[in-house]
């Protein structure tokens, strides 16, 4: 294969897993659109939502995360990407069947077992496929797919629930991931471990699940890093998983309406900041390898400023507006931590490393966001009222500001890790 091909190749399967990751998001994020519909008919509590969207899945998505991730640095990456996504995608079309509680959160805890199974393969395939300078880029492409996801999912999700109900549209979104996993893995080539790297002779090196986590908080910048995301994804899912119901209750939005604002909202402009975040660190970070990690604790901050607009500010219009910049500014942190990460590693760490990262942020942010926003609300809503919620979002605003303090430590102790 010659250089032009390699290269037309390489961006075949970075557009193949990014779509993965689109079904991803697609069905991680579609019960979120459909929880005022669920939470009525089921009976819901806000806390029951928030264990439903964020802990419960949460738990195993993060723990079995590892040992996939395991299983990925040592066998073929392309196949449990493929196994991954035909599982999750036939678990998303199952929750349409549950009659309770109970069942739906068995749906979702399959969801998350499925998904535990995509991103660590998924990165580490990328960044064999593209060379250093090239990767906070291709990684942040990569990463828009979280933003098309959720971009699909509230429209799709929004339009399906008004019109032929919750069920119907879990089966509807989840059904075409199965057809896709299979189109993937007839398509899609495994790379050569540590192919694209200048010292290639590491990627033999390997490592259990506690030697790459002794190496990763071994070095300086990498705890501060973990939990900078952990804290700047508790405001993510805080933010995206409840968002609806804010516009439902405090806005009065239908749920068609809603899928359509939030959709275009938080999906093209998390796309486009995650995506920006990648442009602006390989552009800029190659004579000052900080930027990689400052670059997000400036988006960070100003995220924190949105957010607080679209909070309090009464008018409809313009706290949408707030909400989508405060989106697209929350998403600029993501590619470019992934790729600090994996040049702390060898290449036959790559897998595990990002599921130790993932296991960190997924456990705090996508476990707790939704859960202490549910709970927050839960207990406020007696004195508050519909206000409650309002209220218990707030708290997105402070633990930005922690995220971002925590952003500038890891980026002013990255240059002695990478001359180590």
């Amino acid at each position: 294969m010659n250089n032009s091909s390699r290269n037309s190749y390489r961006y075949f399967v970075l557009t193949m897993l990014t779509l993965v990751y689109i079904f991803n998001f697609i069905d991680r994020q579609l019960l979120v659109i459909l929880q005022e519909s669920i939470k009525k008919e089921l009976k819901l509590s806000d806390t029951q939502l928030g264990m439903l969207s964020g802990f419960t899945f949460a738990i195993f998505y993060v723990t079995l995360g590892l040992p996939i991730a395991r299983l990925a640095d040592k066998t073929s990456r392309r196949n449990i990407v493929a196994a991954s996504l035909g599982l999750w995608s036939l678990m998303t079309a199952l929750s349409g069947r549950a009659q309770n509680f109970l069942q739906l959160l068995l749906a979702r805890i399959g969801v998350g077992v499925g998904e535990a199974g995509g991103s660590p393969p998924a990165h580490a395939m990328i960044s064999d496929y593209f060379p250093p300078e090239k990767r906070s880029t291709a990684l942040s492409v990569y990463s828009s797919g979280i933003y098309f996801g959720i971009m699909i999912g509230f429209l799709m999700g929004g339009y399906l629930n008004q019109t032929l109900g919750w069920r119907t549209a879990f089966f509807a979104l989840g059904i075409p991931g199965v057809l896709f996993s299979l189109l993937f893995y007839f398509t899609v080539k495994e790379p050569l471990r540590g192919s694209t790297d200048v010292n290639a002779q590491k990627a033999d090196e390997s490592g259990s699940v506690l030697s790459v986590f002794r190496k990763l908080f071994s070095t300086n910048s990498f705890p501060y890093l973990s939990f900078a995301t952990a804290l700047n994804v508790f405001c993510i899912y805080g933010l995206s998983n409840w968002s609806p119901s804010f516009l439902s209750r405090l806005h009065h939005m239908k749920s068609t309406e809603i899928g359509i604002v939030l959709g275009l909202f938080f999906g093209i402009g998390g796309a486009f900041g995650t995506f920006f975040s990648g442009y602006l660190t390989d552009r800029y970070g190659k004579n000052d390898k900080r930027l990689y990690l400052r670059i997000p604790a400036v988006s960070v901050v100003l995220a924190s400023l949105f957010a607080l607009g679209g909070l309090f500010i009464q008018q409809t219009v313009v706290s949408i507006v707030c909400l989508g910049i405060c989106a697209s500014l929350q998403g600029m942190y993501l590619g470019p931590s992934i790729a600090v990460a994996h040049s702390l590693v060898p290449a036959s760490m790559r897998a595990m490393t990002s599921a130790i990262l993932f296991f960190i942020l997924n456990l705090i942010g996508l476990g707790l966001g939704p859960l202490v926003i549910g709970f927050i609300s839960d207990k406020l809503a007696p004195s508050l009222q519909n206000e409650s919620l309002r209220w218990a979002m707030s708290i997105i605003v402070v633990i930005e500001l922690f995220s971002a303090v925590l952003f500038f430590i890891a980026a002013k102790k990255l240059p002695l890790d990478l001359k180590a």
